[in-house]
């Protein structure tokens, strides 16, 4: 059985969401498929994060949302889209993973391992957070390399190497240190990033100087063993024990889904989607761009905040559309 819709938008985070408000205002008929829970990647998160933004910053739909704190939690960032997907009635696919796109006669019809849908228009919000950027060394395949992070109480009492010097890498270093792991950083550059939270890069600093968390600069990982790391450092390489690696190495979006789409990528570093930025449109007549997913490799440039309006540039792309 299909079901028809004029807009049909993968990826059901915060930019997902706010593309349906939109369509729901214009009165089109929509429909959200997620693979995952609601605003998926938030609720991999680590358990204990705090935004950069503050609350009013990862508003969307018109709703406040009130934190008890100036920048808000995981948690209430979780409790604040559920409320807005229930106050909008959303039409959401959770737990549906989309298979396959093709064209029938000018318009999309979408397989999922659920359903069949056919859609005038479609709009990838699919973030990047699902396929980390390996390290492609021997070892990253070994049950003990991570590349998300969770909760510190895992990691205590543990040897545990942390790749990256950036938000996350250094929220777990401080959190599971805090826990009683004995934690090594291996840092490619000569200090910690410069993007790291304010209120947190003065704490892994002093941590560092003083030597309660091992850094390793200018320094990278060569290989994982069972039981032990070989780091590559400016004074030659050296190997320590270990017990568990978190590679911290950053996220890519799926370049082969938008591929098969058709949407060309430009840019052989950053994989850049090509889109009309005014209406956020791509290449492929009525496919649609929105969320971190434009920005291809460059993954620092779209955030909640400066992408929420995604939405409304492509409802009134599609609306225009539709009058001529």
């Amino acid at each position: 059985m299909r079901h028809f819709f004029d807009l049909l938008i993968i990826g059901g985070g915060p930019i997902g969401m706010s593309c349906a408000i939109e369509a729901q205002k214009a009165g089109l008929s929509y429909v959200i498929i997620e693979k995952g829970c609601l605003v998926n990647s938030l609720y991999n998160y680590p358990a204990n994060m705090t935004f950069f933004s503050t609350s009013e910053k990862l508003e969307i739909g018109g709703v406040p949302f009130v934190s008890n704190n100036i920048k808000p939690t995981r948690a209430e960032a979780l409790e604040y889209y559920r409320r807005v997907a229930d106050k909008f009635d959303l039409n959401l696919r959770l737990f549906e993973k989309v298979e396959g796109t093709k064209n029938e006669a000018g318009k999309y019809l979408i397989q999922t391992d659920k359903a069949e849908y056919l859609a005038e228009n479609v709009i990838v919000s699919t973030g990047f957070y699902d396929l980390p950027n390996l390290m492609n060394i021997p070892g990253e395949d070994l049950p003990k390399v991570r590349h998300y992070y969770k909760d510190p109480h895992f990691y205590a009492r543990q040897k545990l190497v942390i790749i990256g010097a950036n938000n996350s890498s250094v929220d777990a270093a401080l959190e599971t240190y805090r826990k009683g792991a004995d934690v090594t950083m291996v840092i490619r550059t000569e200090q910690v990033g410069e993007r790291v939270k304010y209120w947190v890069r003065p704490d892994i600093v002093n941590r560092i100087l003083e030597g309660s968390i091992k850094a390793y600069f200018n320094s990278n990982l060569r290989s994982v063993r069972k039981h032990e790391v070989e780091i590559e450092t400016p004074e030659g390489r050296i190997t320590i024990a270990n017990d568990f690696v978190l590679a911290m190495t950053g996220y890519k979006p799926d370049f082969t889904f938008l591929k098969k789409l058709g949407i060309r990528l430009s840019g052989h570093d950053l994989q850049l989607p090509e889109h009309d930025p005014k209406t956020m449109e791509t290449n492929i007549k009525g496919i649609y761009l929105a969320g971190v997913v434009c920005g291809g490799m460059n993954t620092h440039k779209w955030f909640i905040e400066n992408s929420r309006e995604h939405g409304e540039r492509i409802v009134k792309s599609i609306q225009s559309s539709v009058k001529k």
